[in-house]
């Protein structure tokens, strides 16, 4: 809330993305959410549809679900062939930092790939 604020500016090693609660945080990184970071990072899919096929999912629950991870800083679009939007997961590893005086999540820090 300091940096909303303007009370504290992130320096360039701090964590850029913030979570407002615990249950925003396990709610994006679900079992089945790491699960598909997991398909993204190993088979480098082409598409959405390529991820679809992989993952069999939905390619609608697929957008919105991969919409929600990249406002969160998880997943990055790059563009494909001809309209394709390609997905790719910018980092290996996400850090909980939370404390036990709180009510919320701190910060996440994130571990570029």
């Amino acid at each position: 809330m300091a940096i909303a604020r303007g009370e504290y500016k992130v320096g360039p090693d701090e964590p850029k993305v913030w979570f407002s609660s615990i249950e925003s945080f396990a709610k994006i990184l679900s079992e089945s959410n790491r699960e598909l970071l997991r398909v993204i990072a190993e088979t480098k899919p082409q598409s959405l549809n390529e991820l679809a096929e992989r993952t069999g999912r939905a390619k609608s629950n697929l957008s919105r679900t991969l919409k929600t991870m990249e406002r969160h800083g998880l997943v990055r679009f790059e563009k494909g062939k001809g309209r394709a939007l390609v997905p790719r997961t910018p980092y290996t590893d996400v850090v909980l930092d939370l404390s036990l005086r709180a009510s919320r999540v701190r910060r996440r820090t994130l571990v570029p790939a």
